[in-house]
């Protein structure tokens, strides 16, 4: 599976200059309103040393690590779900996300324009919320409409799904997201396929200035605040350093981070915490041909992970053999974890685990 994020905040918060020295892809950065008008989509491979390790081991010919997709789309403004600034257009992007990295900026800066006018954190994520929330209410009010008629039959199930909907927007109009929107996951189906923007989990980015990258400042603790009422994740990094670091090979980077002092880039931090929200874990397949890392949720059974490489490992599936990471690097690959005892045989309720190496058997 490949994690999309879309990265989105107000104009001029660093949204562009983020999202190209992730992927080096080129958006526009400039100091005005709506330099971006359509989203810029990068492919980023996620750095993992486990996967470099393993191939090394298994002196693996190919080296494939999972990815995530980020999506730049163009800063949002009040008013964007009626429209303003192409905003109907925006919002449609976030739709196709999983993940929303809500971009803040937590500098000051007279050079730099902000569209409100000053930096206030606490304000301009009140505003995106504001417009995902009016935006998603438009999507429940049509279901409602659609679910009294459906429901003048007399139809119990329509009569269900008509309260919960009902109910939504009412939680909706008094200014709260959907996903503080508490219901059983079968009162969920009623509404699930609007795939509403304001229930998609959100990763707060700060962007801060060199000089508070490693503790932060007041900015970022308003941001925290904010986070800390949802549960959410935040990250700080400098949009400045990370275009810089970008520039860098391997050996320079861990130098410039070390003068620094913070122990990793903006990527590594980015890909940590969207993990993190969204309950992904990495199992790997490791062998002469290939090493590969690849991406499930947490709580994946075996044949579900198998599934993840194939639909026929899943139908087929017999077992799966399986090495914990540590036990897989102390006794030197698949030969000394299989002397040692180290290899498991696992069957279909087997709940894959964070860093297992694993080899599937399965029918065709």
């Amino acid at each position: 599976m490949s994690l999309k994020c879309g990265i989105v905040g107000l104009p001029n918060v660093g949204k562009s200059t983020l999202f190209n020295a992730l992927s080096n892809g080129g958006a526009e950065s400039a100091n005005f309103p709506f330099c971006t008008i359509d989203p810029n989509v990068g492919q980023v491979s996620i750095p993992d040393e486990r996967l470099l390790n393993l191939a090394e081991i298994a002196k693996s010919v190919n080296v494939i690590p999972t990815s995530i997709e980020f999506v730049d789309i163009a800063g949002l403004v009040a008013g964007a779900a009626e429209g303003k600034g192409k905003g109907n257009a925006f919002l449609s992007n976030i739709r196709e996300t999983d993940l929303i990295i809500h971009v803040v900026r937590c500098f000051r800066d007279d050079d730099i324009i902000h569209v409100e006018g000053d930096v206030d954190p606490e304000r301009d994520i009140a505003i995106i919320e504001s417009e995902l929330i009016l935006k998603d209410l438009e999507s429940v009010e049509k279901r409602v409409e659609t679910l009294k008629k459906q429901s003048k039959g007399g139809d119990k199930v329509f009569k269900a799904q008509l309260e919960v909907v009902d109910s939504l927007r009412a939680h909706l109009e008094d200014g709260n997201t959907a996903r503080t929107f508490e219901v059983s996951d079968d009162e969920k189906l009623a509404y699930r396929d609007l795939f509403l923007l304001s229930a998609k989990p959100v990763l707060y980015a700060c962007n801060v200035g060199e000089e508070d990258l490693e503790s932060g400042n007041d900015l970022v603790e308003s941001v925290k605040k904010v986070a800390a009422n949802f549960g959410d994740e935040v990250v700080m990094f400098c949009a400045k350093i990370e275009a810089e670091i970008a520039e860098l090979d391997e050996e320079e980077k861990e130098m410039f981070l070390e003068e620094l002092g913070v122990s990793s880039g903006g990527l590594d931090r980015l890909i940590k915490a969207a993990y993190s929200e969204l309950g992904l874990i990495t199992y790997f397949t490791a062998g002469p041909k290939e090493a590969r890392a690849w991406t499930i949720k947490k709580g994946t059974k075996a044949p579900q992970a198998a599934g993840v490489i194939h639909t026929d490992f899943e139908k087929g599936f017999i077992r799966a053999e399986t090495i914990a990471y540590q036990d897989y690097v102390d006794l030197n690959g698949e030969k000394g974890a299989k002397e040692a005892g180290k290899m498991r045989q696992e069957g279909k309720e087997y709940t894959v685990v964070d860093g297992d190496v694993m080899l599937f058997r399965f029918n065709v």
